[in-house]
């Protein structure tokens, strides 16, 4: 079953001093599946923002499906099941980290009062801030505010999760905690969609990706597929008196014509290896592509 369908969806402003009607997205079709993170990737102005804000029923689509859980609508018994951290989250500075999540957990109805406590515990240890359960948010750190985000965000075990910038502001060691909770999140079954500029956190976190380029998808797959596509070159290893030599060429009739020179001279051929790319390297091929852009590799 997926977790949520997408289908043509579209969205138009109107901005100006005299205003004009401006179409953020454009037909945004993509599907999320179940006990997955999948990766939301855009350049400024993609319409990334716009549409998790008509998933989530900040923001009314001029036309298009949104479909929860199988075809549900976004009610309020869908609304239970989702989690969501947004890129500037707003918090009460007076409640405590503690109070804070017990906050939460009592507005999302879903757990009881003995089960709450103990997501409470558990959230606080894997965040690494049941040092600062008592300390009051004002006194949290940018990073600090950004663990206790996720924790709420997970805090009445929710289907499914919508993470936009959960990486913004830490450091290594506050984003390996967060990507260690993100990652075991998904294993035990709940979907996430993160949205974020750190594609390396990005290329080591999602199975799948949707990257959107000037209101459309440019890309809905897997990670590996994109960045094994955007490999176009291979490098041949092979010895000469003795000694590793190696020339890069592209794939295909060149790679063979190669192969076959070097048999020719006598040389014996050890490996044939893709050029490694980055999910960075690859995304931003991606968009050049996309702006009618030579890309070089």
């Amino acid at each position: 079953m997926s977790i949520l369908k997408v289908r043509d969806l579209e969205k138009s402003y109107k901005k100006g001093f005299i205003p004009k009607s401006q179409k953020v997205l454009k037909g945004v079709n993509f599907t999320i599946e179940a006990g997955k993170i999948t990766g939301f990737l855009g350049g400024n102005g993609a319409g990334k923002t716009t549409t998790m804000k008509c998933l989530l029923g900040l923001a009314f689509p001029d036309s298009g499906i949104i479909e929860y859980f199988g075809g549900k609508p976004l009610d309020s018994e869908v609304k239970k099941k989702i989690g969501f951290l947004p890129e500037r989250p707003y918090f009460y500075d007076y409640l405590t980290g503690e109070e804070f999540l017990k906050f939460y957990g009592k507005v999302s109805q879903s757990v009881g009062n003995k089960e709450l406590l103990y997501r409470i515990d558990d959230l606080l240890k894997r965040v690494d801030l049941e040092h600062a359960r008592h300390k009051q948010l004002k006194d949290y750190s940018k990073g600090m505010l950004q663990k206790i985000g996720l924790a709420q965000a997970l805090i009445h075990k929710p289907s499914f999760v919508i993470l936009d910038e959960p990486m913004a502001g830490l450091d290594p060691d506050g984003r390996y905690y967060l990507s260690e909770l993100i990652n075991e999140t998904a294993k035990n079954g709940t979907s996430i969609f993160l949205s974020s500029h750190l594609l390396n956190d990005v290329e080591k976190l999602c199975e799948n990706l949707v990257i959107l380029n000037d209101g459309k998808v440019a890309y809905e797959g897997t990670t590996r597929d994109l960045i094994k596509g955007m490999s176009t070159k291979v490098k041949i290893f092979y010895l000469v008196n003795g000694e590793v030599q190696s020339k890069e060429c592209a794939k295909g009739s060149e790679l063979q014509k190669e192969i076959d020179g070097l048999r020719a001279e006598g040389r014996e051929i050890l490996s044939i290896t893709e050029k490694t790319f980055s999910l960075e390297k690859a995304f931003i091929d991606m968009a050049m592509k996309a702006a009618g852009k030579e890309v070089s590799h």
